[in-house]
């Protein structure tokens, strides 16, 4: 009996990148069907991508530095042991590419300087990610990539016994770069319009989204804090049932949007929506300065529902 092929697929991080990999996770399944699929990811994406159909197995990439030899001499064994037929770089990092040479230079595609199937698209930095991997597939032979689906998640939140309709809010984003995220004042006002709709605003973060959260919250008795208590699973399934969402260019944004869900995405100039905007049921406004950004603008993009708002 012949065995079947090994594939090995990287996608590292971060959680906007990781969703808008998903369309590739199943172009590659597909094209794949009976191979066994290994994912090297990491640590906060391991569980979320384990439950996925894509899947045979989930390593976790502890993403060991030069000095640390012991790991590395690790990593490369199993890299190595995995005998793996193909290998996709949805990652094309410098890491990644490090790992193509770790690995004794597999069949791979990617941007690795000698790979055998080499991403050659000249225009590969000026697109968006969305379709920079489907062309990188598409090279691979891989001719279609669909958009992310997430049908396939389930969770229970019930016990967040959240009152409807609600709004999902993520005042957060990377903590180093605050300039993406709109000031703590106008999501306040922002939350107050809500509620006295009737609508009860939802915030939702991680940990180091606590400022924001918690100045939202200190300030509106009717919003409900759920900072640091929903998974990717939850989120995505909170993120379906929300009558809408509205927040800065972060990754939960990406996961909310690629439900379904009615969002309204908030953009500074750190960062181009044209390269990474989310996609699916988005209105995106955007401002080189989000302090100037008044509260009128969002709340008329969510009422209005999804429609492009780049002005």
């Amino acid at each position: 009996m012949t065995e079947p092929a090994r594939i090995l697929v990287i996608k590292l991080s971060a959680l906007g990148d990781f969703v808008q990999a998903m369309g590739p996770f199943a172009a590659i399944r597909a094209h794949h069907r009976d191979a066994r699929i290994t994912l090297l990811t990491t640590k906060p994406y391991a569980e979320f991508a384990a439950a996925s159909p894509w899947f045979d197995e989930i390593w976790v990439d502890e993403r060991p530095r030069l000095w640390q030899l012991g790991a590395l001499l690790a990593l490369r064994r199993r890299l190595i042991g995995g005998r793996f037929d193909m290998v996709y770089d949805l990652q094309t990092s410098d890491r990644s590419g490090w790992y193509f040479r770790l690995m004794r230079r597999p069949n791979w595609s990617g941007i690795a300087p000698g790979c055998s199937h080499p991403d050659t698209n000249p225009d590969r930095e000026h697109i968006h990610t969305i379709e920079r991997q489907a062309i990188q597939l598409a090279l691979a032979g891989i001719p279609a990539t669909p958009p992310p689906d997430l049908s396939w998640v389930t969770a229970d939140v019930a016990r967040f016994a959240l009152k409807t309709p609600y709004v999902l809010i993520v005042p957060g984003g990377a903590p180093h770069r605050p300039a993406k995220r709109w000031p703590v004042e106008h999501y306040v006002a922002l939350v107050k319009a809500l509620a006295g709709r009737g609508i009860a605003p939802v915030l939702i973060g991680t940990m180091e989204d606590a400022g924001p959260v918690a100045g939202i919250d200190g300030a509106v008795i009717e919003a409900r804090s759920l900072l640091g208590q929903t998974s990717l699973a939850d989120l995505a399934v909170l993120a379906r049932g929300a009558a809408g969402a509205v927040g800065n260019d972060s990754g939960p944004m990406h996961l909310i949007a690629a439900t379904g869900c009615p969002s309204v995405v908030l953009f500074s100039a750190d960062s181009d929506p044209a390269l990474c905007a989310q996609r699916g049921r988005v209105a995106v406004i955007r401002r080189d300065d989000l302090a100037t950004l008044p509260l009128a603008p969002v709340l008329a993009a969510l009422d209005a529902g999804p429609a492009s708002l780049n002005r």
